[in-house]
Order: C-alpha cells, then sequence, then structure tokens
C-alpha cells in the first residue's frame, strides 16, 4: 500500500532529520575502502595516523584562545584574498583539505558546500586552504560545484603558521607515489612528504580562534551541524 500525502507530509521533518552526518558519510566511505583494499595497505595507513597522533601535533596546533595568524592567498582563479580583509566582513570558518585527490576530502567539501547557506546566514564566511596548485584548486572546485573560496597555501606557508603541518611516514609516501604524483597536485618546491591536518576553525572578527576542530585522523572532519551551531551562538 502506498503511503499517503498526509503521511508523507508528517514524516517529511523525521526524513529530514535523518539525513546522514558527514562524520556517518565518512565511516561508510572508510568501511567501504577496507572491504576493497589491501589489509597490508591498510595497516601501513593505519600506521601513519598513529604516527601523527604521536607526533603531538595536535596538542601544538593553534586552538581556541590563540590569535590567527594572517595570510594572504590566490584563490583559483589567482585573486589574492587575505584574512584580515576577509574578517572584515564577519566571522571566518577556515578549513583545510588534503587535496581533490582525497575521497574523504572531496565528501567533506561537498557537506560544507551543502551547509553553506546556513554558514552564510549566520553571519560567516566559508574558505578552504589547500596545499594545491591554483589550478588543481580550480578542478576541486568545479568537480565539487564549491561556491566558496578555495585558497592554495603552497608550500604549506599558512598550515606551518597554524602549526598543522605533519611528514608523512616514508611507507604511506611510498604507497601514495604509486598511486598518483603528490608533486602533481603541490609543485615540486612543496615536495610529496607532507601534508597539513584536515583542521576547522571558527575566527571571530578580532582574529581571536573561537573554535577548533583538530584531529590526527583525516578521516573525521568538523561536522558542519557543528559549525553552524556554534556560528550561531556567536550572533546571539
Amino acid at each position: 500500500m502506498k503511503p499517503s500525502l498526509l503521511s508523507l507530509l508528517l514524516l517529511g521533518p523525521a526524513l529530514m532529520a535523518a539525513e546522514p552526518s558527514l562524520q556517518s558519510q565518512l565511516e561508510a566511505r572508510s568501511a567501504e575502502s577496507a572491504k576493497k583494499g589491501d589489509p597490508a595497505v591498510r595497516s601501513e595507513y593505519a600506521k601513519g595516523i598513529e604516527a601523527v597522533a604521536a607526533s603531538g601535533i595536535v596538542d601544538k596546533a593553534k586552538n581556541v584562545g590563540d590569535k590567527a595568524p594572517d595570510f594572504t592567498l590566490k584563490n583559483a582563479t589567482g585573486k589574492e584574498v587575505s584574512l584580515k580583509s576577509l574578517l572584515k566582513d564577519g566571522p571566518v570558518v577556515l578549513t583545510w583539505y588534503r587535496g581533490g585527490w582525497c575521497p574523504y576530502c572531496n565528501i567533506a567539501m561537498a557537506a560544507l558546500q551543502k551547509e553553506l547557506p546556513e554558514i552564510k546566514k549566520a553571519g560567516a564566511q566559508l574558505v578552504a586552504l589547500s596545499p594545491e596548485l591554483p589550478d588543481k584548486t580550480l578542478t576541486t572546485s568545479e568537480k565539487n560545484h564549491l561556491e566558496f573560496e578555495v585558497l592554495s597555501d603552497t608550500n604549506h606557508g599558512v598550515a606551518d603558521d597554524y602549526g598543522i603541518v605533519f611528514e608523512l611516514t616514508p611507507k604511506v609516501r611510498e604507497l601514495y607515489k604509486s598511486k598518483f604524483d603528490l608533486t602533481e597536485f603541490n609543485g615540486k618546491d612543496a615536495g610529496d612528504g607532507k601534508l597539513p591536518l584536515a583542521a576547522t576553525y571558527i575566527i571571530d572578527t578580532d582574529g581571536t580562534i573561537r573554535w577548533a576542530f583538530l584531529d590526527a585522523d583525516y578521516r573525521k572532519r568538523a561536522e558542519p551541524s557543528d559549525i553552524v551551531d556554534f556560528l550561531n551562538e556567536m550572533a546571539e
């Protein structure tokens, strides 16, 4: 028996509430990868995450209460964008992604794009930083239909200022090389042995970091709904 129109209307809010969170999408991607992937390769990636955690980078990185280092970077079309100028128009949600080659990053960018109207409604701007070259960030923007700024942090300069750059383990580096050349995405100057954490910050108009998401595991990202909730609290 087909559901009545009334039942569909009544179920509508519940169905919307049941929409999967970003983390559940990332976990589903990880589970799918585990089914298809080589256990030995998965083990090396896990060791790589453990090495990042053991380095203490999460504790050393810029965090709530710190002043956010200013920067000027080029967007996907080559235009220079500075944090200082962005903050004149309201708080900034600053997020890093490793690159368009990373499926977890693409899932995260799509989730943020979906939440962009609510981020703007809360009076904030969303900006993504990547170590990728400008032409690669343009590809990422187009592929994911992104309507927010995507800036190229070539050579990891800004990520270094925020303390979120880490060294890949030799084994993970070799595994990446067997699949793609990281220097094609990030340039030869950046090399193929470093990446930024997938960190997210909410920066207030005075340049103070008010909220931060930092995790050694690239499969974990800031939940867009949590970002919006905090922005709404700031606006009250």
